[in-house]
C-alpha cells in the first residue's frame, strides 16, 4: 500500500452540477477504503440542478477516524472539473504545498452566455491557480472523454490523471479495480479508455 505523504490526507473534489463530481469522490473513497485506509467523504451543494457548485471533501488516514470537513487552507490535493470553480476552491482551501489537477475547459454560467456577467480569461485563471499551489496540472478531461466516446466520462479521465500526481495515495491499478466493479460492458470499456488517456495526459506534459 502506498504511504500517505500526510495523515490525514485532505483532498477536495470540485465542479459544477452534472459533471460527475459526486461519482468521482465515491470512486476515490471506495478505492482507498479497498486499500485499507480510513476514509471520510462529504459533499456540499450549491444549486447543483442548475449548474451550481458541487464540492466533495475526501479525507484519508492510515489509522484515524476522521471528521468530514477539511479546514480552510488545509487541502493537500484538489481535483477540479471546471477552471473558475477550481480557482474559487483553491482560494479557500489551497496552500503553497497543494497539488492541483483540473480541466481547463470552461463551463460558462447562464449570465455569461446572456452577456450580463463576465468570465475571467483562462490566462488569468491559470496564473492564479499556479500562484495558489505547489504544482498545477491542466488536463483536458472533457476532450479526452469526448474522444473516448462520451463527454460524461470526463470525471473518470481526471481520476486517471490524479493517480499520476506526486503524492497521490492510489496507483492506477487501484482505481481500475473499482471501475471494473462499478461499470460493465460498453460503459466499462469507455471509462477504461478515458481513464487510461487521463493517466497518460499528465505524463505528456499537462503541467501549467
Amino acid at each position: 500500500m502506498k504511504q500517505l505523504n500526510f495523515d490525514p490526507l485532505n483532498i477536495v473534489v470540485c465542479g459544477i452540477g452534472g459533471q460527475g463530481n459526486v461519482l468521482a469522490s465515491e470512486v476515490l473513497g471506495s478505492a482507498m477504503t479497498d486499500r485499507g485506509y480510513h476514509v471520510a467523504v462529504g459533499e456540499t451543494y450549491g444549486a447543483s440542478q442548475r449548474g451550481g457548485s458541487v464540492m466533495s471533501h475526501v479525507r484519508v488516514s492510515a489509522d484515524q477516524e476522521l471528521s468530514v470537513l477539511i479546514p480552510s487552507g488545509e487541502a493537500h490535493m484538489i481535483i477540479g472539473f471546471e477552471p473558475l470553480e477550481t480557482l474559487r476552491i483553491a482560494r479557500k482551501y489551497a496552500n503553497n504545498g497543494t497539488t492541483i489537477v483540473y480541466d481547463p475547459r470552461p463551463v460558462y454560467p447562464l449570465g455569461v452566455l446572456q452577456g450580463s456577467q463576465s468570465y475571467p480569461s483562462l490566462d488569468e485563471i491559470t496564473a492564479a491557480i499556479q500562484g495558489l499551489s505547489a504544482e498545477a496540472f491542466a488536463v483536458p478531461a472533457a476532450q479526452i472523454a469526448m474522444d473516448a466516446g462520451d463527454a460524461r466520462a470526463a470525471n473518470i479521465a481526471l481520476l486517471g490523471a490524479f493517480t499520476q500526481l506526486p503524492g497521490a495515495p492510489l496507483n492506477r491499478e487501484d482505481l481500475e479495480k473499482i471501475l471494473s466493479q462499478r461499470f460493465q460492458g460498453n460503459v466499462l470499456e469507455l471509462n477504461r479508455k478515458a481513464f487510461a488517456q487521463g493517466c497518460e495526459a499528465v505524463g505528456k506534459g499537462g503541467v501549467v
